[in-house]
């Protein structure tokens, strides 16, 4: 089953690249913890995509992959606000947030094991890591694209590696600026798939081993 995969990092863009997805007749889910999501999203970004490309890339054979870059004198403070705005809940035992959610943060920024986790310098090495990790995997591969949603032309570079007609929105559109997290839970669309969408298997996710 062919899908598109958004593996940047949090506020690297997911969320403007998934609503602009769905006015292209897209279903979308931004983050997706069951099965069922992924089997009714045509294109899945944020979390898990981040931390699981490569489990995901064994499952679903086909499917496309969108890295999104960001200048890591813009990306580290937006960041540094959403670390510290979740961290709390992004606690193994004590976080109320998704356990998947947890995982693939705490895999990809080593929350637990890091003291201060929104530490610039901490956070330039994580999002290096990430990025060498994610190129090195998608090497010469033709199912692979990276873009930064903030460049004009990158509407049109995503369109045509999706083989998708221009529809003349220009660019992405620029949403959770600054310190707003939830333009996603505010932006109505019918092609809007629930990130815990229940399916045959209730809310059962992959048994997949991290990494």
């Amino acid at each position: 089953m062919t899908k598109v995969f958004i593996i940047g990092l949090p506020r690297t863009g997911t969320t403007s690249i998934s609503v602009a997805m769905l006015d292209y007749g897209y279903t979308v889910a931004h983050t997706a913890y069951t099965k069922h999501a992924f089997h009714l999203a045509d294109v899945i970004s944020d979390s898990p995509c981040f931390c699981d490309y490569q489990q995901l890339d064994k499952l679903f054979p086909g499917s496309k992959f969108v890295y999104l870059e960001r200048a890591l004198s813009l990306w580290i403070p937006s960041m540094q606000m959403l670390i510290n705005k979740m961290k709390a809940q992004l606690d193994f035992k004590t976080g109320t947030f998704n356990p998947i959610l947890k995982r693939t943060f705490n895999e990809t920024f080593d929350l637990s094991t890091t003291a201060e986790p929104d530490d610039a310098e901490h956070l330039a090495m994580c999002y290096r890591r990430h990025q060498q990790q994610v190129f090195n995997y998608f090497k010469d591969r033709k199912d692979f694209i990276s873009i930064d949603v903030s460049d004009t032309d990158s509407l049109m570079k995503l369109l045509s590696f999706l083989d998708v007609e221009y529809q003349g929105v220009p660019c992405f559109p620029h949403l959770n600026i600054g310190r707003k997290v939830a333009c996603w839970k505010e932006h109505k669309h019918p092609n809007k798939v629930n990130s815990n969408s229940a399916g045959p298997e209730h809310r059962k996710f992959f048994e997949y081993a991290s990494r």
